[in-house]
């Protein structure tokens, strides 16, 4: 890798504006951000360069690991399988979301998930991935496993955030019961019966250890340093407790309200990119773009699809006119590094890192022609 590179002829996209100009990247960092030059270098045609992506809940990785069901893959062929596709997608910083707290929609055990976590850790270390990873811990709360799940992780600086989240039926993300089986009775294939005695388990469960558990999680975290995120928060009660708890981020609020009042605490406020895309939630909550034409959304994740996080941010900066480009940009590149402490990247500045995305957009539809993570060529 050249100590030295300059991109040149970009349509930089910067915190406030799109400016022509090039990119000087030194030792891996941005030394030098110029507009309107012609410095010589490597020329972009006139396509964007944009930060590097940061995503902060995939559930992807999981995919690869147990593809079919009883199919294991090996743990750290699913972390490169995963690791390209995202790298490929833009996304030069990935938080991969592990499960803490299993249940029958999960599949794979405590040991599984630590054994996907090795393979991460072991990867980032050997130099293996394209992006920079970290660990995210999706904590089902009500789950009776939670905690011994949670333990699993103990001392893992790897770990840089965790959310606490209830599935129970009749709330949250499952507030209408029509969504919850039209979720799981459908993906498990139970009969009636037993969809409902799997139903009053689940309630059961929640209301035994959510409350418990929860505060147990949120202190640890904080003990450690790891940022917490909500889950699906449906009620003003609901955020009134993510900020008792020291919350920073509220994933996937399920109606306005709750996006209101965590955007006014103080909350970053985090949607899927799909819904974005799809115009609407697949659970029947409300609508992405909706939050983002009324200024509630700060973040974009691209969940269960890597590509829809650079799909969305263009889209948004299209189609919404309350929203610029440098500013959905920032939803998926500054807003959540900045969320999770990560004050290095997700800007194109002098002193950032040189993790940059060139793209051109083609029929609407943004198509990555290269990654740079810390001025390498990775994609």
């Amino acid at each position: 890798m050249p100590a030295e590179t300059v991109l040149t002829n970009a349509r930089l996209v910067l915190a406030d504006e799109v400016v022509t100009g090039s990119v000087l990247i030194r030792d891996g960092l941005i030394a030098d951000v110029s507009s309107g030059s012609s410095r010589a270098g490597e020329d972009v045609e006139g396509d964007y360069v944009i930060p590097g992506l940061v995503e902060l809940h995939t559930d992807h990785l999981e995919g690869h690991y147990a593809p079919r069901p009883k199919v294991r893959w090996n743990p750290i062929a699913a972390v490169l399988a995963h690791d390209a596709q995202v790298a490929t997608a833009g996304i030069t910083t990935v938080f991969d979301a592990l499960r803490v707290g299993l249940d029958e929609d999960g599949g794979m055990t405590p040991d599984e998930m630590r054994k996907l976590a090795d393979a991460i850790e072991d990867s980032v270390r050997q130099d293996r991935v394209r992006a920079d990873h970290f660990i995210h811990l999706r904590c089902e709360v009500s789950a009776p496993d939670c905690l011994d799940g949670f333990a699993y992780f103990d001392g893992d600086d790897r770990v840089r955030l965790a959310s606490l989240m209830d599935h129970a039926p009749g709330q949250r993300q499952f507030a209408k019961l029509e969504a919850y089986a039209m979720y799981y009775q459908g993906k498990l294939k139970m009969s009636d019966e037993a969809f409902r005695a799997f139903c009053e388990r689940r309630i059961a469960e929640s209301a035994a250890n959510s409350a418990t558990n929860r505060t147990a999680i949120a202190d640890a975290c904080r003990a450690r340093g790891i940022v917490l995120a909500s889950h699906d928060d449906a009620t003003l009660a609901h955020v009134e407790e993510a900020v008792a708890q020291g919350i920073r981020v509220a994933e996937f609020p399920t109606t306005s309200e709750a996006a209101r009042a965590s955007k006014h605490a103080g909350l970053g406020v985090l949607m899927g990119a799909p819904n974005v895309m799809r115009g609407g939630s697949h659970s029947g909550n409300v609508s992405a773009r909706t939050l983002a034409e009324d200024g509630l959304l700060d973040i974009l994740s691209s969940d269960y699809i890597p590509f829809s996080l650079i799909q969305s941010a263009f889209f948004l900066g299209e189609v919404v006119d309350q929203i610029t480009l440098p500013e959905a940009v920032a939803m998926v590149s500054r807003n959540p590094a900045e969320a999770v402490g990560l004050t290095d990247r997700g800007v194109i500045e002098a002193g950032r890192r040189a993790d940059l995305v060139r793209v051109r957009v083609d029929e609407h539809v943004p198509v990555v022609r290269t990654v740079w993570r810390e001025g390498r060529r990775v994609a």
